[in-house]
């Protein structure tokens, strides 16, 4: 694998990315949990339970550094796409097509699922508790679709214009009590901000190691802010409960803590490149982009597979019991690795679904070389030609 890596691939976005989705994994595995009471499952957090423990929220939390790399690497292959001549709908079906086949299969799984739990009676708040887990990362991946279909016109969109926007929404929404249907507008102006990040990268602005330093300073002095003096939540994540959300929609204290967290991506690539020419290191980051979006899509189905066998042998501690002590705690991070088991059954089973786009979308064009008799001279074909 190391061997048929072309040298001038940069691995460090190989690696931001991997690191991302691992943030993503991790983050779910720990901060949400499937309660058993009275023979139904419903969802909690420890966050919720213990407030103090909403710094696991800004390790896990790493959505910005996928937008940012994603916003990088489309808009480098558009550029790339246009010099070979290649038409902007071919180019926008085939990266949408390495989004939506693992979708569309996930989505036929678990209509069979709950349709056959609700016909063996299961209850319906459980069916709707386990169908809304395993399909949430979904919103994502729309909004990611929606930002590489406008690539073309935010290649050149500086960053601070959509920031702009989440400003003053926020401050219309929650300064001045407007009607929360305006902090939709976040969804697609928030997760802009580190896309359009990434567009900069590519054109080399962000080059400088001082951009990096300028954006995780200045993203985290105003998330910390923000949090101290302006009511925003110390969790990166959605709480149960709670009154307002960072993240559902994106609140301006999550789009500066995305800063934070571009600006200390943009400070690692350099030692990323050199643990990255570590063929073993190399080996398993790029094994996790070829997987990216069955690891995404499907670690929500291996936790919940856990906790359906889990309960065979009856109400688990850090499994099916109230996240409510440090007790919890422990005993969910005693059941990762069960997690990580049956997410790779979820791999090897839907695995081929993703990278036989990957493959078709690398696999060159055949070219037919027809060999044709030359014409002999004086005849009408010879004086065509």
């Amino acid at each position: 694998m190391d061997a048929a890596t072309p040298a001038e691939r940069d691995r460090a976005v190989d690696a931001l990315r991997a690191f991302a989705i691992l943030g993503v994994v991790l983050g779910h595995w720990l901060v949400t949990a499937l309660v058993a009471d009275g023979g139904a499952l419903h969802t909690a957090s420890p966050l919720q339970h213990m407030p103090w423990l909403a710094p696991i929220s800004w390790l896990f939390q790493t959505l910005a550094v996928f937008f940012l790399v994603g916003g990088h690497v489309a808009t480098k292959s558009y550029a790339s796409a246009r010099t070979r001549g290649t038409t902007y709908g071919q180019w926008l079906g085939s990266r949408l097509a390495r989004l939506f086949r693992p979708v569309a299969v996930v989505l036929a799984l678990w209509t069979v699922i709950a349709a056959g739990l609700l016909a063996s009676g299961t209850g319906f708040e459980t069916v709707h508790a386990l169908a809304k887990l395993a399909l949430s990362p979904l919103w994502f991946l729309l909004v990611f679709a929606a930002l590489t279909a406008a690539t073309p016109l935010l290649t050149r969109l500086n960053p601070l214009w959509p920031l702009a926007v989440v400003l003053h929404v926020d401050l219309l929404r929650i300064g001045f009590g407007g009607p929360a249907w305006l902090g939709w507008v976040n969804v697609a102006a928030g997760w802009m901000v580190p896309y359009t990040l990434g567009a900069a990268w590519t054109r080399g602005e962000l080059d400088r190691r001082r951009a990096g330093w300028v954006l995780f300073g200045l993203g985290t002095a105003a998330t910390a802010g923000l949090v101290a003096w302006a009511g925003y939540p110390a969790s990166m994540v959605g709480v149960p409960g709670a009154a307002v959300s960072n993240l559902n929609p994106p609140t301006l204290a999550a789009v500066t803590f995305g800063l934070a967290q571009c600006g200390l991506a943009l400070l690692l690539r350099e030692p990323l490149r050199r643990v990255m020419r570590r063929p073993a290191a190399w080996a398993a980051v790029a094994l996790a982009n070829l997987s990216a979006m069955t690891i995404f899509l499907w670690h929500q189905t291996g936790m919940m597979a856990v906790t359906a066998l889990g309960l065979l042998a009856g109400r688990l501690p850090g499994l099916h019991t109230t996240p409510d002590d440090l007790g919890w705690v422990l005993a969910r991070l005693l059941w990762l690795p069960a997690f990580a088991l049956a997410l790779t059954v979820c791999w090897a089973a839907f695995r081929s679904y993703e990278q036989s786009v990957s493959r078709r979308a690398a696999r060159p064009s055949r070219v037919v070389l027809v060999h044709r008799r030359p014409a002999r001279s004086g005849t009408k074909a010879a004086r065509r030609a």
